[in-house]
């Protein structure tokens, strides 16, 4: 059983270590990711997945941070793509967490 726990960990990162099998989980980017890497994960993600939500005038367009707005997009291909740890890896700008990230108008699925 040990074996498998550091594998776990060695793959992981540590960023999903501990979650119960159907537990919701989002992901958001990591607030220490630089404003170049956010763009691109905002890119990567807005090309699998519509970002609509956070255009002007949706529901997480505020607020208008990179941050932000990259976490939206990064949950939203998250999502789409199944839960799974390795899609929200974005070369290691990210995080899998299990409190729901919605604020005000803007749901994250």
């Amino acid at each position: 059983m040990g074996h498998h726990l550091s594998l776990s960990l060695v793959c992981f990162a540590g960023s999903t270590v501990g979650l119960v099998e159907g537990q919701k989980t989002w992901c958001i980017a990591k607030p220490s990711a630089s404003n170049e890497i956010l763009a691109q994960n905002l890119d990567y993600a807005c090309s699998q997945v519509s970002c609509a939500v956070i255009q002007k005038g949706g529901p997480c367009y505020y607020p208008d941070s990179p941050v932000s707005r990259a976490a939206v997009a990064m949950n939203l291909y998250y999502a789409y793509s199944g839960r799974h740890p390795w899609n929200c890896y974005f070369n290691n700008s990210a995080l899998v967490v299990q409190s729901d990230p919605s604020y005000g108008s803007c749901t994250y699925y």
